[in-house]
């Protein structure tokens, strides 16, 4: 990279960083670093002992986000004298450290946003996905179908492990239902800007008349918790189900009811698997991902009433796309939160979703920040 290009990125390098303070609310910052510092100064700080570790942890933790945006700003200003030097005289070495420079501005912005967009209490965990199919008959099954092989190639590409742990074929093609875990740091941070309706339009290849058809399907995102989970389950409120295995397992599939289907009969909740050979296996991940399920749901009531005490109300149901995916009459993937569109549909189908998760998340982000 030269350094007209150099020049030219520092600009948009420069926006990234002014998106960061903002988030952080670093004016405000340093005039409470600087009150808090007068407290501390006080003669009579230390007679409340409570108040006096409540202001020093603020403090600490002031100083750190602060300290972060401070050091980001000395690179910046460092670049730019670097940058004037050099328009008036080239200089190799000047140059070598320029480059570093802003190698290390660049890996530090990316850190700050990365930590910015994956900074949710569940964002590092595994996730749990679940697609259900909705209106559109066998090319809803179909749709679920497509979904899962898109979310397990785009799986592969990061590297992460997948493990299909129910699956509910469709009457005469595709997938009713199927839930799968993802296992990777952040698996869940990334998958969680997923959930939400998905609608298909295309010419159905079921259809002999070749009409064009709408179709949906609904992706489920939940973390996968570590065992120390705390949720309380009364054994009275289980009904357990077994059940053949519908999935592949040559003969073993026929002979045995290996399958487990728990109910959890207060809030309906039904979770299956029918991965393992093991009914007991089965029973336990289908346990786990139940209480993820269960837990999730209460925290989503405690966060509903809490909107509705703020007056906030949201829309739930199949009108609440997050993303279209036409294929005909013309060719067009958009998400209809950030209006991000990619007119490659096979690439997308193919797992190449980054775009479309990552503009969510930042979009998200800055929704905060503005909050």
């Amino acid at each position: 990279m030269d350094i007209k290009d150099i020049k030219q990125n520092l600009k948009i390098l420069k926006e990234r960083f002014e998106k960061i303070k903002v988030y952080f609310d670093f004016d405000n910052k340093i005039i409470q670093k600087k009150q808090l510092e007068e407290q501390l100064q006080k003669s009579d700080f230390w007679n409340d002992k409570n108040n006096a570790k409540n202001v020093q942890i603020q403090l600490k933790n002031i100083i750190k986000i602060s300290d972060k945006i401070l050091n980001l700003s000395s690179i910046f200003q460092e670049v730019d004298v670097l940058l004037q030097l050099l328009e008036a005289e080239k200089d190799e070495a000047l140059e070598n450290e320029l480059k570093t420079k802003y190698d290390n501005l660049i890996n530090i912005i990316e850190q700050e946003e990365f930590n910015l967009i994956f900074s949710g209490k569940y964002d590092n965990l595994n996730a749990i996905v679940t697609i259900h199919s909705g209106a559109g008959g066998t090319e809803a099954c179909d749709w679920v179908a497509m979904l899962l092989r898109m979310y397990l190639m785009w799986a592969e590409r990061k590297k992460f492990k997948t493990n299909i742990t129910d699956l509910m074929p469709g009457d005469e093609a595709g997938i009713k239902d199927v839930t799968f875990e993802v296992i990777g740091d952040y698996a869940y941070g990334h998958l969680r800007a997923e959930k939400g309706i998905h609608r298909l339009v295309r010419i159905s290849p079921f259809d002999a008349n070749k009409r064009r058809h709408t179709s949906f399907a609904s992706v489920e995102v939940i973390p996968e918790f570590e065992e120390d989970i705390e949720i309380e389950i009364k054994d009275d409120d289980l009904r357990i189900d077994t059940y053949r295995a519908s999935g592949a397992g040559g003969q073993h599939v026929n002979k045995t009811e290996s399958a487990v289907r728990i109910t959890h009969l207060p809030t309906n909740t039904v979770v299956a698997c029918q991965s393992e050979r093991s009914q007991i296996k089965n029973r336990e991940i289908a346990f786990k991902i139940l209480k993820a399920k269960l837990f999730t749901l209460y925290e989503e009531k405690r966060k509903m009433d809490m909107e509705q005490i703020a007056g906030e109300k949201k829309s739930i149901g199949w009108g609440n796309q997050i993303r279209s995916y036409v294929l005909h009459p013309y060719k067009m993937i958009k998400d209809l939160r950030t209006d991000i569109e990619k007119g490659d549909v096979d690439k997308v189908l193919n797992g190449d979703i980054d775009d479309f998760i990552k503009g969510y998340l930042k979009q998200e982000v800055e929704k905060n920040a503005k909050s």
